[in-house]
């Protein structure tokens, strides 16, 4: 008993000696990942046809970014590709633009508002689907020509500002 606590006890003590090592993803993280998706709305926009389809879209399919464009006042937006996407970024990358701004309609304040532990587990979860797809039609700025179908978020009819009354 004494010798297999010793050897329980070396393997904790270099694992925890090893710099930057992390414990392989688990199938709890991957399992968590998925609900994050699920649950976060993610699939709206970065699965092609899932709002269209009620979500009837099969798992293999999902993530795979979208050609249809989100515009207003910032331009027309694209969802990414996150199986590419993260195909190309490590986990730390990932985090630290997780928490950055991005442009409409990405809820970025949700993102940053997820703990690193769900933050990794999404991380996780897209990189088990594996590569899929092709990326995301590029960024158009504000006035630029746009050659996909789009959803506009233009707001129409604003009342004035208080301000300016």
């Amino acid at each position: 008993m004494k010798t297999t606590l010793k050897i329980a006890g070396a393997l904790l003590a270099g694992w925890a000696g090893l710099a930057g090592a992390q414990p392989p993803a688990g199938d709890a993280d991957i399992r968590h990942g998925r609900y994050l998706i699920q649950t976060s709305g993610c699939n709206d926009c970065h699965t092609a046809g899932y709002m269209q389809k009620n979500g009837q879209v099969p798992e293999a399919e999902w993530l795979t970014g979208d050609a249809m464009g989100w515009q207003g006042p910032w331009g027309t937006t694209y969802a990414a590709n996150l199986r590419l996407l993260f195909q190309q970024v490590d986990e730390q990358a990932w985090l630290a633009r997780a928490r950055q701004p991005m442009r409409p309609p990405m809820p970025s304040p949700s993102l940053r508002a997820m703990s690193d532990a769900d933050l990794k587990a999404i991380y996780r979860y897209v990189r088990s689907l594996g590569v899929k797809g092709s990326p995301a039609p590029a960024y158009v700025p504000p006035g630029g020509k746009v050659a996909t179908p789009y959803f506009d978020f233009t707001p129409k009819n604003l009342p004035p500002m208080a301000s300016q009354r």
